[in-house]
């Protein structure tokens, strides 16, 4: 399993002109998913996101309260050494995924979180402002 975590002041999931999912002052999670994660990946990344010291005064989401809105982005896996054509190969079918992004949503909210999400196998249209920028590549 694999994220790109962000700060940020304010971050929306629009889906067919219909906002599905914002947060303000919080983090924003791109999540992706590969053949061999399992429940326990999705876990242990709840765990390493939501006690992520990454907001003001190296403080983390779970000791300020701050919201966390999660993304399923399938190209976390994309593999373009190969020319300029990404292979997707490394990421999870749908089939694996979505339960795998759903309980990582799932332990995040079971740790005390305030969770939003997008929708997964729709067409999403996400909105960010970064606050540093900060952003952070994490891998289970």
């Amino acid at each position: 399993m694999r994220a790109v975590v962000q700060t940020v002041s304010r971050a929306s999931v629009t889906v067919d002109g219909e906002v599905v999912g914002a947060i303000a002052d919080g983090l924003l999670v791109l999540v992706g998913v590969t053949h061999t994660d399992t429940p326990a990946a999705a876990e242990t990344m709840a765990r390493k996101v939501y006690e992520l010291r990454i907001l003001d005064d190296e403080r983390s989401a779970s000791e300020v309260g701050a919201p966390v809105l999660v993304v399923s982005q399938f190209t976390l896996y994309g593999d373009a050494r190969k020319g300029r054509r990404p292979s997707w190969g490394g990421a999870a079918p749908a089939e694996l995924a979505e339960p795998l992004v759903k309980s990582f949503a799932e332990a995040l909210r079971a740790r005390g979180a305030t969770v939003e999400t997008g929708r997964f196998r729709a067409h999403m249209l996400v909105e960010s402002v970064n606050v540093g920028p900060c952003t952070i590549l994490l891998d289970v």
